[in-house]
Order: C-alpha cells, then structure tokens, then sequence
C-alpha cells in the first residue's frame, strides 16, 4: 500500500527527504569512510597512499579515450553510438519532424527505460544487432537491445506512435517479452530477467497513477493517450527559472516520481526508500539513523536527462553536487588498484546480495574515493571542477578504467567482488 505525504509524521518526512538527497549519500558515505581510517570496518582497509597510482591509471585511459579532454557527461547517451554506429543520429530522422518538446518526451521514454533495464547483464549473456551483425555484452549490449526495443514500438501501445514508452504498454511487460527482445535463452541467460521486468510494470503503474509529473501538457486527457514516461521532460522544463535548472531538482523529481518502482527493501513508516541500505557505521539519528542512500540508478538516470534538456535551451546547474555512482567498475578500480583492500577471504571469494554489509562497505567506500580521485585527478591535470566535473571524470574515466583493469586481472572481467544481482540495483 503506497502512503501518501499527508500520512507520515514531520520526522519521518525530513528523513524521507534527507535520504533522497545527495548531501545524505555523501555525509553517510563519509561516516563509513571515516570509520575505515579508524581501523574500525570489518571488511576493507583504505590504503590512501594508493590514490596517485589510481588516479594516473583513469588519466590514462582517459586520454587514451579523449586525448583533447573532451569528455561527454556519464551518461547512456554514449553507450548508444557503441560499435562506430551513431544510432541516435538514425532516430533523429523520425524525432526532426517533431516540436522541441515531443522529441524531449520521446529522447526520455527511451532513455529512461534503457537505464532501468541496465542493471548488471552477468558474463554470459550477449545481444545481436541484426541490422549491423554486431554482438555486444554488458552495458552495452543492454543498451543497444533497449534502444531496439523501443525503436520497434514495444513500449508503446499505439502502433501509430511507435516512438513511446507509455504506462498501458509499460504494465503489460512480462519476462517472456522482455526476453524475446533481449535475445534471452537457457544459453543466452540474462541475470534479474524477471527483476527487470516487474521493475518496467511497477514504471508503468507509476506512470499511471502519478499524472502530476507523468501527464505531459501535449496529454491532458486519460481518455486522450495513456500517460507516459517522457511527460518527466515537460514537468522539469517547467521548473526551470530563467532557463536554468539545478542538477539536484532533476534528481529529486527522478527519486519522487520513480520512487515507488523499487522493490521492498528499506521503508520509513511503510515508504520504500529505494536504493538504501543499512550499516552499523552508518550514523544518524531519528527515522534515517544507521542507512546510508547511494541512488546508483537514480543518479545515472538524472546524468542521462541533462543531455534533452540542455538541447532544448534548458541550462543544468551545479551538477557537481551530484556523487559518483555506487556500482561495481568505479568500486572495483578501487579494489584493483590497491585504494581498498577486503581484510578477509570471504570479501572476493563468495557471492554477496546488496545488503550484504560487505557491499554497502564497499558502495560507501567508493563514494567518497571518488570524490577524492576527481579532486588528485584534476589537480594532477591543472583542471578545475568547472572545467573537469565528477560526472566527466566518471565517463573519462573511473568506469572504463575500472572495466579494464578488471579485464586484465580476471578471465571473463569480471569484477573482484561478486554480487548477486536481482537486476535492479547495479
């Protein structure tokens, strides 16, 4: 049963509403770090003397990548154009006919949707893209098999608007059609399947039921179109004063709106909280005392709407107050390079959940390491953060580095910790 803001009591709201921020991802973040200089964690060692070591690896595979530090934001933008295909440049032959404002809806359906379903693909799962024969995995591969998705009209339920991701479409998902578009089989297995699936119906539902922000100005009527996903992109420019909007309103209208598609995990007074988990480092007081928030998801999704919105004249402010991104390529650099170190065997040999206290440790540890690496970064490269911000750091950058490190380390590139993924979190 959803509950509603009239429902809950002051302390419970501020609480809601501090985990929801980034300020609540890093101070929680920082308790725990704080803790592993004491000695006090019982999973990691920080071994900071290992930061300049990190720090020129991501520069290195940053210019490898960027050599003129052009970066793009981190965002799934990029992973569209994987394999020399510009597949954005190919939707924008349909999107060019429309108004500024229905390409922005229709640039977040599909951006929105290939976030949620990009949680980790596990090893052996692959995509064929028919239309260049090209195979991709992982993030990638989730990325061009979603944009195919949707480009075919599977998320729409009008077949004369095919370019949509609408609540009626969204709620009919299920694991076998998901599957079919993900090319998934007994030999082609795709971790969370079903997790990713329930997660696109509850997106659906919410959509539905939250016309506030999801009933765009071009849908007034329920009688007229289902509302959508991409009626997000109206609600946001219309909090946009004097053409500019501040990075932390997009995350905050990400985390109220889509809030109630996450599965059960940490609730106050019946509202699930999202990706927020507890540790005892954690620190804190009244409803929000000993959880650490860290929005993984949700974070990567504000970074990926700022693209539409500055295209259509919306300037994005003060993006440097968002966090790094709590996921296992930016924690596993962190691994191996030597910045943490597991105190005991069970921390790489055994597979943990996400509330496992070896994997919150481990998410906190690599927020707040990521602050410090952008910090030596950019000041190894004579960089300001208006110049060289965390979230081009991240794209540069952590995450690739991350992954290739990993490649050279283990068969498969797998990260050092394992995780079992219900496809919703990573």
């Amino acid at each position: 049963m959803t509950v509603g803001p009239e429902q809950l009591g002051e302390a419970q709201r501020k609480a809601i509403a501090y985990l929801r921020s980034p300020q609540a991802i890093r101070e929680r973040s920082g308790a725990i770090f704080d803790a592993g200089m004491r000695g006090d964690l019982a999973h990691f060692h920080i071994e900071l003397d290992r930061l300049d070591t990190a720090a020129r690896r991501v520069i290195a595979t940053t210019r490898a990548a960027y050599p003129d530090l052009a970066i793009p934001y981190h965002s799934r933008w990029n992973h569209f154009r994987i394999g020399g295909v510009d597949r954005l440049a190919q939707l924008e032959t349909h999107l060019r006919a429309m108004d500024a404002a229905e390409r922005g809806r229709c640039l977040y359906d599909l951006v929105i949707a290939s976030v949620l379903l990009d949680a980790g693909a596990g090893q052996r799962w692959t995509y064929r893209e028919s239309a260049t024969g090209q195979t991709f995995a992982r993030s990638e591969g989730l990325a061009v098999a979603s944009f195919q998705m949707f480009v075919q009209g599977a998320l729409s339920s009008d077949p004369d608007r095919p370019l949509r991701a609408d609540a009626t479409q969204l709620q009919a998902m299920t694991p076998d059609r998901l599957a079919r578009h993900f090319q998934v089989s007994d030999d082609n297995p795709l971790a969370g399947l079903s997790g990713r699936a329930a997660l696109l119906q509850r997106l659906g539902q919410v959509v539905a039921q939250n016309r506030a922000i999801f009933a765009s100005a071009a849908h007034p009527s329920a009688s007229d179109q289902p509302p959508r996903v991409g009626g997000l992109f109206d609600y946001l420019t219309s909090r946009a004063e004097r053409g500019t909007l501040p990075a932390r309103t997009i995350l905050a209208a990400v985390l109220d709106g889509l809030g109630p598609i996450w599965p059960g995990r940490t609730t106050i007074a019946g509202v699930d909280v999202g990706d927020v988990w507890h540790h005892p480092a954690a620190g804190g007081s009244g409803p929000s005392a000993g959880l650490v928030p860290f929005h993984k998801l949700s974070q990567w999704l504000t970074y990926s709407l700022i693209e539409p919105l500055e295209g259509a004249g919306v300037q994005v402010v003060d993006t440097e107050e968002l966090t790094g991104l709590a996921e296992y390529r930016n924690g596993g650099l962190l691994v191996d390079t030597g910045l943490l170190i597991p105190k005991h065997p069970g921390v790489t040999k055994q597979a943990h959940l996400a509330s496992s206290p070896i994997v919150v440790e481990w998410r906190a540890l690599t927020i707040v390491l990521l602050d410090r690496l952008g910090e030596h970064i950019r000041l190894l490269l004579g960089k300001s953060s208006a110049e060289l911000p965390l979230a081009r750091i991240l794209e540069g950058g952590t995450w690739s580095a991350g992954r290739q490190i990993a490649g050279e380390l283990r068969p498969g590139g797998g990260p050092p910790i394992q995780i079992n993924s219900d496809g919703t979190v990573f």
